[in-house]
């Protein structure tokens, strides 16, 4: 008689094949390749993915706290070695790749990331040379922001006392490898922005590998040092390496030590360029002076320096002359003023009526002024003034026979 089957719940069977592939050795620590598809990143932090190749697919989940190390963006197409265990999800059934580390492959997930973030920044136009800050040429204050206990400090501190001790030096210390340097390093650089601490200020640290390196290739102080209002100089690893503050900063030097040497002018050099100056200056006042001792030589001999009576004697000749002009041109212009006058006198004579009334005529006025013309301007009665050559005569108008048709006078 056959044994009776065993009824199970969905979720029992999931539980089961969980604890069955939880204790296998390969499914709980594997590497897998493949072609990233679905990429996508959830509220809560977690990003859900499949790895693909043309045969087939794998669901996978990254939780945040692993995916928080990701040093690039993961891309769909992008080929990845997933590394992680592979188990159930009891809730649904369905297995899955759970991703404990994501590595791109054919290139180490560092240069990637910083490949990745350079495209982005340059994008941005954080690099653009517009955006980048002059160096002040004295410079009151430096805030050195690295290490305190690293070489690189030590190298700066000496450089800065022997070219330009004039210079308050100021140290930020942060970390500047590890976890948290890069949030350190940009909080150092926002505060002496806010608090006005420096005319300068130059970051970065000693060489090292990729890795030591890696805080300053970090988006958050990339950010920094573009949004500071004050000079930043990079100064991180040896010549060869290059990392994102490079780019973002207003000036890249070579090493910690060139940074020092870019950041403040020589002393020596100052000296003997003021030294220069004043040798320039000293030949040039010599040169006026001689110049100048001439100039007053010559006036010296001069006769208005000899004979300064002399000077005023001409003077006056000169204005004896021209007053002698100023007066004759004077008569010229009043006998020319006086012929024009009588000619207009003697036309406004001739003109007047006066003379009509020598010679005869008179003029017959009303009280008003009214001149009286004819005979039908005047009634009888009136009186009028006659104007004559020599005065005036009250005079009335009398009727006369009508016959005649006139009126008299009397």
């Amino acid at each position: 008689m056959r044994d009776e089957l065993q009824l199970f719940t969905p979720s029992q069977v999931n539980q089961y094949i969980k604890g069955f592939m939880d204790q296998d050795r390969l499914l709980s620590g594997l590497l897998v390749r493949g072609e990233l598809s679905n990429y996508k990143t959830y509220p809560s932090g977690h990003h859900y993915f499949s790895l693909k190749d043309s045969a087939g697919s794998l669901r996978c989940v990254m939780f945040r706290g692993d995916a928080a190390s990701l040093r690039f963006r993961p891309q769909n197409g992008m080929q990845v070695v997933a590394a992680g265990r592979i188990t159930v999800f009891p809730r649904d059934g369905q297995y899955q790749l759970y991703c404990v580390r994501l590595i791109p492959e054919g290139v180490g997930d560092l240069h990637l990331a910083f490949e990745q973030l350079k495209e982005k920044l340059y994008r941005e136009g954080l690099f653009d040379p517009e955006r980048k800050k002059p160096i002040p040429r004295f410079p009151n204050t430096i805030a050195l922001i690295t290490s305190p206990a690293g070489a690189a400090v030590r190298d700066m501190l000496r450089i800065l006392r022997a070219r330009w001790p004039m210079a308050a030096v100021k140290i930020l210390p942060v970390r500047v490898q590890g976890e948290g340097a890069a949030q350190e390093i940009a909080a150092a650089i926002r505060w002496a922005c806010e608090n006005r601490a420096a005319d300068l200020i130059i970051t970065g640290r000693g060489g090292g590998s990729m890795e030591d390196l890696w805080a300053f290739n970090e988006e958050i102080v990339a950010r920094a040092i573009d949004q500071a209002d004050i000079p930043v100089i990079s100064a991180v690893g040896h010549e060869p390496d290059v990392t994102i503050s490079d780019f973002v900063a207003d000036l890249r030097a070579a090493t910690p030590s060139n940074a020092a040497e870019l950041a403040v002018p020589d002393q020596s050099e100052i000296r003997a360029g003021l030294r220069t100056c004043g040798e320039r200056m000293a030949s040039g006042m010599r040169a006026r002076l001689d110049r100048e001792r001439r100039t007053l030589n010559r006036l010296s001999a001069s006769r208005a320096m000899t004979e300064p009576a002399s000077y005023f004697k001409e003077k006056r000749l000169l204005l004896d002359y021209e007053s002698g002009r100023l007066v004759h041109a004077m008569e010229r212009t009043v006998g020319i003023q006086r012929e024009r006058l009588a000619k207009l006198a003697a036309a406004l004579d001739a003109m007047s009526p006066l003379k009509v009334l020598g010679r005869g005529y008179s003029i017959a006025r009303k009280g008003d002024g009214t001149i009286i013309s004819s005979v039908r301007d005047a009634e009888p009665g009136e009186k009028f003034r006659l104007r004559v050559a020599d005065g005036e005569l009250d005079c009335a108008v009398s009727p006369t026979p009508e016959e005649h048709g006139e009126i008299g006078m009397i």
